[in-house]
């Protein structure tokens, strides 16, 4: 897996690696979006922040650092690597793309995920 290429985009733009692993990274399905249309490997929300962490987050950019260190304890206290090889195993070569329905990817949790699954697997 750190060999492979990880990426972030939103569901709403079109896809730049149509190949890629496609994981929904968010724990509630983006508005307006048939689950028919959305092309993906797997709604990933386990890897996704808790309910009660994104509820205090609010996407409030002043709690960003604060936000990271506490998403980054979650996953760390989460199986990643094992999930993550659930879904992708290490032979699959394809890169990776996190899907989110966040309007800011620069303070978004998919962003502290791509970077957590570079540095972690």
């Amino acid at each position: 897996m750190t060999s492979r290429i990880i990426t972030v985009e939103r569901v709403y733009e079109p896809t730049a690696e149509p190949q890629a692993v496609r994981l929904l990274v968010d724990r509630l399905w983006p508005r307006g979006i048939r689950r028919e249309e959305l092309a993906l490997d797997d709604w990933s929300k386990d890897l996704a922040p808790s309910t009660e962490l994104r509820k205090w987050y609010g996407h409030q950019v002043d709690r960003f650092e604060v936000f990271r260190s506490r998403y980054v304890a979650q996953l760390d206290a989460f199986p990643v690597r094992e999930y993550v090889e659930r879904i992708s195993p290490s032979t699959d070569t394809r890169s990776v793309t996190l899907l989110t329905a966040s309007k800011d990817l620069p303070h978004s949790h998919a962003l502290i995920l791509a970077d957590y699954l570079r540095s972690n697997l």
